[in-house]
């Protein structure tokens, strides 16, 4: 066997893996305890923290992708329709991808390192030793906040976007902001707007399951949660896109039956 095709059957020995892990989440989170305090710290710890974050990579998507378009545009005589194809591309494909592989980078690796550290200390063999379940308060926890969070971070770097593309426009043609936001608002609609920012629940969830599931199952000390920690960021993203691949063809196809 070369080592292609051990790759390859290594990534679906993970993945099968991670259905099992999932699979236990599912049947966690509707049994008891629930750890609603712990669950609101951890998506303040993805959410809130990863503001900053979001809002540079944001920016520079509208006001780079606003700067790659506007000669082309204006090659063909369509200048005005700058501020709409913007929008669309931002809202619909964009910033929920991007933004989800960016947070993924530092939430997925983040939790694969902090529940790695756990497991080779054995913090999480002492609570289970001490009758406490540490899959609900170390594992269900983090999926659902990332879950919870990963929308409410699109759509705050949907507006950003915007604004850096309303930057790139003001500098440059000096269009007002009245003239960008009426233009946007005239060519957008709830169906270009809500699959973007449902499909980020689906990546929050792929963020909080690999990142949890690397931790929770490391082993070989501390160069084993390094590994892990590695092993988080690159396969939720690799994971994100795949979800975002048939994401689309799935909303293609249901426009289409429609």
């Amino acid at each position: 066997m070369n080592h292609g095709q051990h790759r390859s059957l290594h990534l679906l020995g993970k993945i099968g893996e991670l259905s099992l892990f999932g699979s236990r989440f599912f049947v966690g989170v509707f049994h008891r305890p629930f750890e609603f305090r712990e669950m609101i710290r951890q998506t303040f710890e993805v959410g809130v923290r990863s503001f900053g974050l979001v809002a540079v990579v944001s920016f520079v998507i509208g006001a780079v992708l606003t700067m790659q378009s506007r000669p082309t545009m204006i090659k063909f005589g369509a200048e005005a329709f700058v501020p709409a194809m913007v929008a669309v591309s931002v809202l619909r494909e964009l910033s929920p991808v991007i933004i989800s592989i960016i947070v993924a980078g530092r939430v997925a690796s983040g939790i694969g390192a902090e529940l790695g550290s756990m497991r080779v200390t054995e913090q999480i063999d002492a609570m289970e030793v001490a009758a406490l379940n540490p899959f609900n308060y170390l594992v269900v926890t983090r999926i659902v906040a990332c879950t919870l969070a990963l929308p409410i971070l699109t759509v705050y770097g949907d507006f950003i976007a915007l604004g850096g593309s309303l930057v790139v426009q003001k500098v440059e043609a000096d269009m007002s902001a009245f003239l960008f936001f009426n233009s946007v608002m005239s060519s957008i609609n709830f169906a270009d707007f809500l699959p973007g920012v449902l499909k980020t629940a689906i990546f929050g969830f792929i963020i909080g399951l690999v990142g949890c599931y690397e931790g929770y199952t490391s082993k070989g000390g501390t160069e084993g949660v390094g590994r892990s920690a590695t092993d988080a960021a690159v396969l939720s993203s690799l994971l994100i896109i795949i979800a975002d691949v048939l994401a689309v063809k799935g909303t293609v196809f249901f426009f289409e039956m429609e």
